[in-house]
């Protein structure tokens, strides 16, 4: 009888991966075709303007548009969406060194944190005010204020956004990321600006690391080191970030499944675990880049490692694509973009007052 059973059991988990099949290979040919536009960018502009995750979205959208995937299509899909999306948020891990922050200066780091906490909540507010969601309004704030389109896909996992949600914040955010490499240059001339000056406003206001460097290249190598040097800071935020909204997460929920029931629920609040607050990607996430902290994760395994999670978002953007509704972000695409349009505005003004001090 037992045996029978676990023949049955595993039958059952056989037939579950074969329904999940058709779903993973659509959004993996999505995901081919968005990798290979951003390889062609490369060619022709010697960086990526719009990433591969960014046209993955955007292609997954204009297949919804133009057909509706049919059930046996769906498993697959929502699989891409959240699970893949999560494997590739705890691998980043890998590639981030807590020593990397030290190196920078201890005045820096705490300018380029404390910016990162006022335009977390200015951008949240005024998401808000505008009258969008809650969670779509975190991930707006986390896109303008950490590293736009990464900090939007590792947040979304963590605060359970939809697929409407997180499409509508990247499409908006991935536009102004384009227009911002393009403009920021101008500001060179016109606030009169050193490299070592450009290099610390690129790095806190393009989203992506290959956006900085495309912003940075055209003043030279040092603009070039600064920016990467402050961005890669500024995406070392979204790691705290990320743990601190899924204890928030966590126990919101807990107390709301609590209602009428306080003295039982503070009772048991003192025996939560952090463990069972926290996402089990993020627990790997931080054990990951604890290990590389103290070069337990070699350095041969880093490219691959950081290459697979990035295929494993591109693939999990074009889930999210596919499962969008054009007809709700039209919804809310003034809004949306009222929201990133001024939080950006708000960053940049922040991030010039910031680079004047340091001359």
């Amino acid at each position: 009888m037992p045996q029978q059973q676990d023949q049955g059991q595993k039958q059952g988990a056989l037939k579950r991966i074969f329904l999940l099949i058709p779903g993973i290979l659509l959004c993996g040919v999505v995901t081919i075709i968005s990798l290979g536009i951003q390889a062609a960018e490369e060619r022709v502009f010697d960086h990526p303007y719009i990433e591969a995750l960014v046209v993955a979205i955007l292609l997954g959208m204009a297949v919804r548009t133009a057909w509706e995937p049919a059930e046996r299509w769906r498993s697959g899909i929502a699989f891409s969406a959240k699970q893949l999306l999560e494997v590739a948020v705890m691998l980043l891990g890998a590639s981030i060194s807590f020593a990397a922050i030290l190196a920078s200066g201890w005045l820096l780091i705490g300018a380029i944190a404390a910016t990162v906490v006022i335009m977390l909540a200015v951008s949240y507010g005024l998401a808000r005010l505008l009258g969008l969601k809650a969670k779509l309004a975190i991930l707006i704030a986390c896109g303008n204020s950490i590293c736009g389109n990464s900090a939007i896909a590792a947040v979304a996992p963590v605060i359970e956004a939809n697929g409407d949600d997180i499409a509508s914040s990247i499409s908006f955010t991935a536009i102004l990321g384009v227009l911002m490499v393009l403009g920021l240059p101008l500001l060179i001339p016109l606030l009169k600006l050193t490299a070592t000056q450009y290099g610390i406003l690129a790095g806190l206001t393009v989203y992506a690391v290959p956006q900085v460097l495309a912003a940075t290249v055209p003043a030279g190598i040092v603009s070039t080191q600064i920016g990467t040097l402050v961005k890669l800071v500024r995406v070392l935020m979204l790691g705290p970030i990320v743990v601190g909204l899924s204890l928030f997460v966590a126990r919101r929920r807990k107390a709301s499944t609590k209602t009428g029931m306080a003295e039982q629920g503070t009772a048991k609040a003192a025996s939560i675990s952090p463990f069972k607050l926290v996402p089990w990607f993020i627990i790997g996430f931080l054990v990951l880049a604890a290990l590389r902290s103290f070069q337990l994760v070699p350095d041969i395994a880093i490219a691959p490692v950081t290459r697979t999670a990035a295929i494993l978002t591109v693939v999990s953007m074009a889930a999210l694509g596919l499962g969008v509704d054009v007809r709700v972000l039209s919804t809310v695409g003034g809004r949306v973009t009222a929201a990133v349009t001024l939080s950006l505005m708000l960053l940049l003004g922040l991030s010039i007052g910031l680079v004047h001090f340091f001359k």
